[in-house]
């Protein structure tokens, strides 16, 4: 980012805006590569008959040299129950961190909206290629306490950090990291935006004309095929719902606040505002003590009981918030474990291990034999791609843009992509030391060179990746051919020249 971001590190103003709305996507970015990483990690639908048969060798296990042992017939009664719940869950914690990372994409669009629709020198172009995290752990640009961010498994440790990102509440601990705007929550960063929107421009700053990602084109969809779930009595889930909100045209103060709040909201749950001596506070929830341990709530998210500030639509409360989808799958966990540990009378009984597939913690694609390096680079370059599509979408307008989003961004994400990474999840090897060891997407920035077009070497890729590869396939590849060829050169792409 420019360096003029530094000259005034703890507020935002009209002299530092367009590198703040900058930092405002790079913050969505970041959290992309770690919640798309961790759902892969998920068998959303495990064998039900084979886990069945490990839990209760398992619990079996447990059970052995205690005086006070369950029956066998005790044990197969909580296998068969514990199998039915996990195929419930299992198929749950996917959709519900998917249904986020379906709205990080999003929130990216939308400060990119606002950063567009912003006249120079307050804006300007949205800088998304190459803007993934380029050392793990990660830190969140600015975020005070400092905290790391992994692409890792489904587990606890990895959930918290995600409610850590989320959190409406400040929280103290960890340690500052990186050069930029200060801020203790993502929602304080925004309303330091939205009060330099509404203190220090004026409509006039805004060009409502200028390329942006609006509604009415479906651009963006709520659900897709990975963010559906079915719960105990099959009846199918959409975590996303219509009335949180979704693509907004920034033309004006007004609906860039619109968007700046949707943002907010979406993430942190509801914001209600009350006068309390003269001051107005935003009401959130208590679900983290002052120094960010999770506190988890008495009843499950969702029910009766739900606090309405745990949703991001409070006029309808039909989703909840990202901070509260995650609480929802870490106090699920907890509590389950919990409740089988107490039954087993044993301390580290989990029952995750049935379904969460054992990923390396920040894998990079050098750690891989060259036949999976082969495809852990086009399935880098594929994700690169898509960010190549989404800033080439704020260079150009009508047709061409419809066709860059629909057949190259949606293309990538649900048809290119999330075959690579769910098959890449599921692969092993045999290291020099003859241990096993598991294999996931590093969603790396790929380095495109810039002599030749970013599809061309997508293509050559896919080739190299089918030659060394089995798990590439030619349907993959005439997949690959079908997307719109994009130049990497922004220059190129103003005035819909050089696409198609």
């Amino acid at each position: 980012m420019n360096g003029l971001l530094f000259q005034l590190p703890k507020t935002v103003t009209k002299s530092n805006l367009k590198q703040a709305m900058q930092q405002a996507i790079e913050i969505e970015i970041a959290t992309i590569p770690v919640y798309l990483y961790t759902y892969y990690s998920i068998n959303r639908v495990p064998c039900q008959s084979g886990i069945e048969t490990q839990i209760l060798a398992d619990m079996k296990a447990t059970q052995k040299g205690k005086k006070n042992r369950k029956t066998d017939a005790q044990l197969q009664e909580a296998a068969q129950q514990l199998a039915l719940d996990i195929m419930v869950f299992a198929n749950k914690a996917g959709a519900l961190i998917m249904s986020v990372a379906v709205e990080e994409m999003l929130h990216m669009s939308l400060s990119s909206n606002i950063k567009n629709a912003l006249k120079p020198p307050y804006g300007g172009t949205p800088e998304l290629v190459g803007k993934t995290p380029k050392v793990w752990p990660a830190y969140l640009p600015g975020h005070i306490p400092g905290f790391p961010i992994n692409r890792g498994k489904l587990n606890k440790e990895q959930l918290h950090a995600f409610l850590l990102i989320e959190s409406p509440l400040p929280f103290t601990g960890g340690k500052e990291k990186g050069n930029a705007i200060e801020y203790t929550t993502i929602g304080a960063y925004y309303d330091m935006i939205i009060k330099c929107i509404n203190d220090e421009l004026k409509d006039s700053d805004f060009n409502g004309d200028a390329p942006q990602l609006v509604p009415g084109k479906g651009y963006y969809a709520q659900n897709n095929i990975d963010t559906v779930y079915y719960d105990k009595d099959h009846k199918a889930q959409f975590p996303n719902d219509e009335h949180s909100g979704g693509l907004i045209h920034v033309k004006d103060k007004k609906s860039a606040v619109y968007a700046m709040d949707e943002i907010v909201e979406q993430g942190e749950g509801a914001s209600f505002e009350i006068n309390i001596d003269g001051k107005k506070d935003k009401i959130v929830g208590d679900h983290l003590t002052p120094t960010g341990e999770v506190v988890c709530p008495l009843f499950p998210l969702g029910s009766g009981m739900t606090n309405p500030l745990d949703y991001d639509d409070h006029e309808a409360d039909h989703e909840l918030s990202h901070f509260d989808k995650f609480l929802e799958v870490y106090c699920t966990i907890e509590r389950k474990n919990h409740e089988l540990n107490t039954f087993l009378n044993t301390k580290d009984f989990d029952f995750t291990k049935y379904f969460v597939r054992d990923l390396p913690t920040n894998p990079s694609t050098s750690d891989y034999p060259k036949a999976i390096q082969d495809v852990s680079n086009l399935t880098n370059a594929i994700y690169t791609y898509i960010f190549v599509m989404a800033e080439a979408c704020y260079k150009t307008a009508g047709h061409k843009q419809y066709e860059i989003f629909m057949f190259g961004i949606h293309k990538s994400m649900i048809w290119l992509l999330d075959n690579l990474c769910g098959t890449m999840a599921k692969l092993n090897y045999t290291d020099s030391h003859g241990q096993t060891q598991n294999v996931a997407a590093t969603l790396e920035d790929y380095n495109f060179d810039p002599s030749s077009s970013p599809k061309s070497q997508i293509i050559d890729l896919a080739g190299i990746a089918i030659a060394s590869s089995s798990i590439v396939s030619q349907g993959l590849l005439d997949r690959i051919k079908d997307l719109p060829d994009v130049p990497l050169e922004a220059y190129l792409v103003e005035n819909n020249k050089g696409i198609m």
